[in-house]
């Protein structure tokens, strides 16, 4: 996957989006900002509408202002989207159709979801901490394709509905390769997750999954799973894996299960990534978190975790990236807490002072 070209000037689109959105946006921009003085690199920031508030605006979840913005930057960092508020809108108006077409605008086919539990945290998991301590994955998930996009969908007959999972051999190899790519950065290892025990479009995925890492990737060891095995292993034994790769609707669930290993979906980012010819899109994996807007009780990490995976994958700011994940995890080591991840007795900081904390440490 190469990357997309990045002018002198970093451009980035921010798409504050609805709920909490618009709380954890501004302690990112925060730190970017420290990013920023400490470097002396500077970010052309502009901003745009998705979701809820878009719709609020211009009856359209992703407006043509925003899709004509995506071809003047180098990445698109996203906080969140929905609410109940939009719930009942016709199901293509609802603010997620929104994400669902930004990310094809942006052709983006890859979903990588890192899931890193951080030592001082474990406690905070519903697991045990012998069972999640050291754990450091990586889910990759094909995002557009499958069921969640496939034809013929929806309703064929009186009370009757269908959706249709289809993949083809160019949507498998291109994921797998990117799976592969990641692996080659870490353990060598890829575990490849279906369902070909009873789905054929599962079988021909394994099928090509093996012939493109048997021909591309040599140096990697490859293995397979069944969904349900996948998701019970990710449980009981969750350090075995290092890089899962799976189809859009698999690789949903298990992403989301991953996240929740660590203690709190608050910490986790995500990008979503193409080809490299258009910008990368980042965003934390928890939603909008409506029932706690405006109460500054947000934790604004995973969106913080998400700028720095955007400043080493789309802006080739490896250093800048190391110094932001630094100080989260100095933080964190520090007995900072936001209210998901607190214990009982412990003193629980706000967005805004998580995000302070934050900055002075990428600052200093």
């Amino acid at each position: 996957m190469k990357l997309k070209k990045v002018s002198d000037k970093k451009r980035i689109l921010v798409l504050a989006g609805d709920g909490i959105g618009p709380e954890i946006t501004k302690e990112a921009l925060k730190v970017l900002e420290a990013v920023s003085q400490k470097s002396k690199i500077s970010f052309e920031i502009s901003e745009g509408l998705l979701g809820g508030i878009a719709i609020d605006k211009t009856a359209d979840p992703l407006p043509p202002e925003t899709i004509a913005k995506l071809d003047k930057v180098d990445a698109v960092l996203l906080a969140a989207i929905g609410g109940p508020k939009w719930e009942n809108l016709p199901q293509d108006q609802k603010p997620e159709k929104g994400l669902l077409r930004l990310r094809k605008e942006l052709e983006a086919f890859a979903n990588l979801r890192p899931a890193k539990v951080f030592n001082c945290l474990a406690d905070s998991s519903t697991l045990k901490r012998e069972v999640i301590e050291g754990i450091d994955l990586l889910v990759v998930r094909e995002l557009t394709g499958g069921i969640y996009f496939g034809s013929p969908r929806g309703k064929i007959a009186d009370k009757t509905y269908v959706n249709t999972d289809v993949y083809s051999e160019a949507e498998i190899k291109r994921i797998i390769v990117c799976a592969c790519e990641q692996a080659m950065r870490r353990s060598k290892k890829l575990c490849s997750v279906d369902k070909a025990n009873v789905l054929e479009v599962s079988q021909f995925w394994r099928d090509v999954t093996i012939e493109t890492v048997k021909s591309q990737f040599p140096e990697i060891e490859l293995s397979h799973l069944y969904i349900d095995n996948a998701a019970m292993q990710l449980i009981r034994n969750p350090r075995q894996f290092d890089v899962l790769v799976s189809s859009n609707l698999f690789g949903d669930i298990l992403s989301d299960e991953a996240a929740m290993l660590t203690g709190s979906i608050g910490l986790l980012p995500s990008a979503s990534l193409g080809d490299g010819s258009k910008a990368g899109l980042y965003e934390p994996v928890h939603g909008s978190a409506p029932d706690i807007a405006g109460q500054g009780k947000a934790n604004p990490i995973a969106m913080i975790l998400s700028l720095a995976m955007l400043l080493e994958s789309s802006l080739n700011l490896p250093k800048e990236a190391k110094t932001i994940v630094q100080a989260v995890e100095q933080a964190l080591d520090e007995g900072c807490r936001t209210a998901d991840i607190a214990t009982v007795g412990e003193k629980v900081l706000t967005t805004a002072q998580m995000g302070d904390i934050i900055y002075k440490k990428v600052n200093a």
